[in-house]
């Protein structure tokens, strides 16, 4: 009898779980990729690193695979996009000024050194986003020479900026 009692509780528990997992997908996230601003002017080698390891959370480009409307993980990459935009944002690159984003590319770069971006638990789902030491050797030499290169940041009229909806890239939302 008693493993009887057991089995009903685990199955009203399993029950109660899929009830909990159905309900909480009603709740709704954000995510949104607002208009670009601008584009940052970097050279076609580094914006190609930037894109495939930056971009998804530091810029309003973002690709949002399907987990991203899957809660609770939905959730986790809203959030961490919302702080890294907060942090850095690549489409609204021209409202630092010219000292600001020097500061910027090298904290880009101590941040790629130190092995802290991209995110460890990014990486499993986007390995395009792991960096070789080829990538980091141009993104260093873009992150600390930018200052002394003469290279200017490309800016964007409006009517030029594309939003981010527009610039979704169909292999991205698969994965």
């Amino acid at each position: 009898m008693k493993s009887n009692k057991a089995g009903n509780w685990r199955r009203w528990i399993l029950w109660g779980l899929l009830a909990l997992v159905i309900v909480i997908q009603l709740i709704p996230v954000e995510r949104g990729n607002p208009p670009v601003e601008t584009t940052i002017g970097a050279p076609e080698a580094v914006m190609a690193i930037l894109r495939s390891a930056c971009y998804d959370c530091h810029s309003n480009e973002s690709h949002w695979p399907w987990y991203s409307y899957v809660a609770p993980v939905s959730w986790l990459i809203a959030h961490d996009v919302e702080e890294g935009r907060e942090h850095l944002n690549f489409s609204t690159w021209n409202r630092f000024s010219d000292k600001d984003r020097v500061e910027l590319r090298e904290e880009i770069w101590e941040e790629v050194e130190e092995g802290e971006m991209p995110l460890a638990i990014y990486l499993p789902l986007h390995p395009e986003a792991e960096l070789s030491e080829s990538q980091k050797a141009t993104l260093r030499s873009w992150a600390l020479g930018s200052a002394h290169s003469g290279n200017r940041d490309a800016r964007l009229e409006p009517s030029q900026a594309r939003s981010g909806e527009e610039h979704q890239d169909a292999s991205h939302e698969t994965h």
